[in-house]
């Protein structure tokens, strides 16, 4: 018993009338059976390649991004940018992925592809003289996160603002401030990049004591207060070196300077700065040391004894008003 399938039948039926095997509709059918057969014997094995292998190709760029972040969430560090690079050639990836699996798709269909590469070509530099600043953004930001210049969480300077890094793109980084303010940087106006959270943060702090002090006795004192920061219990994993206090660095007026210079870890070195001073202005009253002034007058004590009545009574008279005083009068065109 012999079946026919609904098409074979319906092929049977279209022979009989207009598509008879000679006429011009019978022509036409025939060339459509012969195409669709060279179709299906050539053609589409080829496209069924194409599809397995950008599928295949797909994947493995898919687990390989994915294994990316992966690792990166394991061992810390620079999460945020693994991620964002992930992205990013991922999605290139299955853009460039689809684009050749596209154009050898319609290259094994008979399609002419030098027109349309042409016009993509023409396009293309129409797309990138319009948006030149775009571009530029995002090439900075892939620099950015290969070369790893920063990371979310740096404290850093760029384009002129200081502050925290929040987020990071292929076109924009967002800083936020001391005061809360978030700047958004588009990454073709950052030319210069001032990480600093890189490595180890050095603190000098400039100790103004009076002229009168023995400076000895001062860097002692200093020394000492230094050290017993350093070694204590809330900030002995801060330092990464014993502080160093360098002496007299300049003489202003009345006072001399003495830099104390802290060296710790990465943006760290705020709280032995605030507490190193806080004990150097209870030492320097405890030990009767005045603290500089440039505005004060240093008077040795020969000085002082030299001075008599006249000079204390010219000392307490008032001085007068400069505005007050009346200026003689000047013929400005010279006498007659």
């Amino acid at each position: 018993m012999c079946v026919f399938s609904p098409m074979a039948g319906f092929i049977l039926l279209m022979r009989w009338g207009w598509f008879q095997e000679g006429r011009f509709l019978g022509r036409v059918l025939d060339e459509w059976i012969s195409d669709s057969q060279e179709f299906i014997h050539t053609k589409l094995p080829r496209l069924i390649v194409i599809a397995i292998i950008a599928f295949i190709l797909s994947r493995l760029l898919s687990l390989g991004t994915s294994r990316m972040i992966r690792v990166a969430e394991r061992h810390g560090g620079r999460r945020s940018e693994v991620r964002t690079m992930a992205g990013v050639i991922r999605a290139t990836g299955l853009a460039i992925i689809g684009l050749i699996a596209l154009l050898q798709a319609l290259d094994s269909m008979g399609f002419n592809l030098a027109p349309l590469l042409a016009s993509a070509g023409v396009a293309g530099i129409a797309i990138g003289l319009a948006a030149q600043n775009i571009v530029k953004d995002m090439f900075n930001g892939m620099l950015f996160l290969v070369e790893g210049q920063f990371n979310v969480g740096d404290t850093v300077r760029l384009a002129g603002i200081t502050g925290t890094v929040e987020s990071m793109t292929l076109r924009k980084t967002m800083v936020r401030d001391g005061d809360g303010t978030l700047y958004v940087i588009p990454n073709s106006q950052i030319t210069t990049v001032a990480n600093l959270s890189a490595d180890y943060s050095v603190a000098t702090i400039n100790v103004s004591v009076d002229f009168s002090v023995n400076p000895d006795e001062v860097t002692k004192l200093l020394t000492q207060i230094a050290m017993d920061i350093r070694n204590s219990d809330e900030f002995k994993k801060v330092f990464l070196d014993d502080p160093q206090v360098l002496g007299v660095d300049s003489v202003k007026g009345s006072q001399v300077i003495f830099p104390v210079v802290f060296k710790t870890l990465p943006t760290q070195q705020y709280g032995p700065m605030r507490e190193f001073q806080r004990r150097v202005r209870l030492a320097l009253e405890e030990k009767h040391m005045l603290p500089g002034d440039p505005y004060r007058v240093f008077r040795p004590s020969g000085e002082a004894a030299a001075t008599g009545p006249e000079h204390e009574a010219k000392e307490s008279e008032p001085a007068k008003d400069p505005t007050t005083i009346k200026q003689p009068e000047a013929n400005l065109f010279g006498s007659e």
